[in-house]
């Protein structure tokens, strides 16, 4: 018998490297999932697709009447160069998904009673130093700014009745399923190349978690009554980035670790990678308090453990 046996559970959003992830999570425990997106998945699982535009109500909404559970990821990559145009869409694909669920709630006769819905950790800013936890001030800046957007169209959208979770999410390292392999793909070619040394000071924060362990606590949110409202959801050991990139050299067996400069990094990512220079010279160190007081194990606490498993397979 699996943990969410016979649970019918929507992913919103679910098309990308962490839906596909959690939706053989959640096939493997024994849940009936539905993935919505705006194009079907690449790759193949246990789930059933329905197109949806995530700003529009439709025929997609009865996906939802007689569901256990919706689990809301969609929002528009923020791996890319900070344009006004893609800053638009990463606020918009993020909020307006929200609201439109929110309808759709309002419009099936038997909406979902749990809705766990996807934040970012972004939204403590990129403090050089400081340990955020659910009790510390949100930061400033475009990415805190999307996050208080993104969470208040939940609190918006959510409705009286139903038990809400809100995951504020620190960067997810996993396997590719046919959609990407998120961070940890860009982070392995880089460290394979021999680039992946010291970025900047190095100091910047790296807070991760592995894809079992995301899985694991969105699927006990799920099953769970008593977890509602925010968690942090990171590995409870986030380490600097000049020390993440050693930990991926030593288990790929890479020995060289070529350092970018500051200036380097801001002229080569945008060129090269097409992605914001400020994704590898920021970052943050988070925790979860109510993770550790609710007694919340996480099956891969250390990055060394996490990147062997996955290396390893």
């Amino acid at each position: 018998m699996g943990k969410l046996d016979g649970k019918k559970i929507v992913i919103a959003g679910g098309s990308g490297f962490l839906g596909l992830s959690m939706a053989d999570h959640f096939a493997d425990a024994g849940g009936k999932v539905t993935i919505l997106s705006r194009s079907r998945p690449k790759g193949s699982g246990r789930w059933a697709h329905t197109t949806w535009d995530g700003r529009t109500l439709g025929k997609w909404a009865e996906s939802l009447d007689g569901a256990d559970a919706v689990v809301n990821l969609a929002g528009r990559t923020v791996n890319c160069v900070k344009t006004p145009d893609h800053q638009d869409e990463i606020l918009r694909s993020r909020v307006e998904s929200t609201l439109v669920l929110g309808q759709a709630m309002r419009a099936v006769k038997s909406p979902p009673p749990v809705w766990v819905q996807m934040s970012t950790a972004h939204i403590y800013g990129d403090p050089p130093s400081a340990v955020c936890d659910e009790d510390s001030v949100v930061g400033m800046g475009f990415a805190p700014t999307i996050g208080r957007a993104w969470e208040a169209a939940f609190h918006q959208s959510k409705l009286s009745s139903q038990r809400g979770v809100l995951m504020r999410t620190s960067f997810v390292i996993g396997r590719n399923r046919g959609a990407g392999g998120g961070a940890l793909g860009t982070l392995g070619l880089i460290a394979r190349l021999g680039l992946g040394g010291r970025v900047g000071s190095g100091t910047q924060g790296m807070s991760w978690i592995h894809e079992d362990d995301i899985n694991a606590l969105f699927a006990d949110a799920i099953t769970n009554n008593a977890r509602s409202g925010m968690y942090i959801v990171s590995a409870p050991y986030p380490v600097s980035q000049v020390e993440f990139m050693s930990t991926l050299r030593r288990v790929i067996k890479m020995p060289i670790g070529l350092p970018a400069f500051e200036w380097m990094v801001r002229i080569g990512a945008p060129l090269v990678l097409r992605t914001d220079p400020e994704l590898a010279l920021y970052g943050r160190y988070v925790v979860s308090k109510r993770l550790a007081a609710e007694g919340f194990e996480f099956k891969f606490p250390t990055l060394m453990t996490a990147l062997t498993d996955l290396y390893r397979r």
